[in-house]
């Protein structure tokens, strides 16, 4: 047998391989393929710019208060440099020279956010344990121990981001890990 000979054989014997392998697997049930996570890096994008918050808080927490005390204040949102995750300043006139910082950062390999608060109100100044969590949706839920009255809580913090001029914040601490919670301080958010 020649040379050409020889390797058009084996030419017409790889081509038909080729075809029955490829028949063979489009006959075969496809895998799912894996779904890619949830990019959360932009859930807090919403937040971007100004707005006017109405809150309502507790007269007094973990102590069975039913006494709403209502009062307003204004909220900035902005990106972090680099993709870092936002920066929040509060400020409200219910406190005389109250400023409050907030840094949400979000880690890409856990796909969470966590969440830190400072104010000039708590001394002494520091950022306060942080909340650890995520958006389901338009719905963040995050987490985190602390300490109130010299005591171990959770608390947790919920962001409904309801539409691009409205955003309602709610603040709630746990004595026993979680099982129950009283809800302590809300907010609602109407963009300027």
């Amino acid at each position: 047998m020649s040379n050409r000979t020889l390797a058009a054989c084996l030419l017409a014997l790889t081509f038909s391989i080729g075809i029955a392998v490829n028949a063979s697997t489009s006959a075969m049930p496809t895998q799912a393929q894996p779904t890619t996570a949830h990019d959360g890096s932009k859930d807090f994008d919403g937040l971007h710019g100004h707005w006017i918050v109405h809150n309502r808080k507790l007269a007094k927490r973990l102590a069975g208060s039913t006494t709403w005390i209502p009062f307003d204040a204004t909220d900035e949102f902005q990106p972090l440099p680099g993709g870092l995750g936002l920066q929040e300043h509060y400020r409200t006139s219910y406190w005389k020279n109250f400023e409050a910082l907030s840094f949400n950062l979000y880690d890409p390999q856990t796909q969470q956010w966590t969440l830190y608060w400072v104010d000039n109100f708590n001394l002494p100044i520091t950022l306060q344990p942080p909340l650890v969590g995520k958006f389901s949706g338009n719905t963040g839920d995050f987490e985190g121990p602390d300490t109130f009255g010299g005591k171990p809580i959770l608390v947790r913090h919920i962001w409904k981001l309801q539409d691009k001029n409205h955003v309602a914040w709610e603040q709630a601490f746990s004595v026993d890990h979680g099982a129950s919670w009283e809800t302590n301080w809300t907010m609602e958010f109407v963009r300027q």
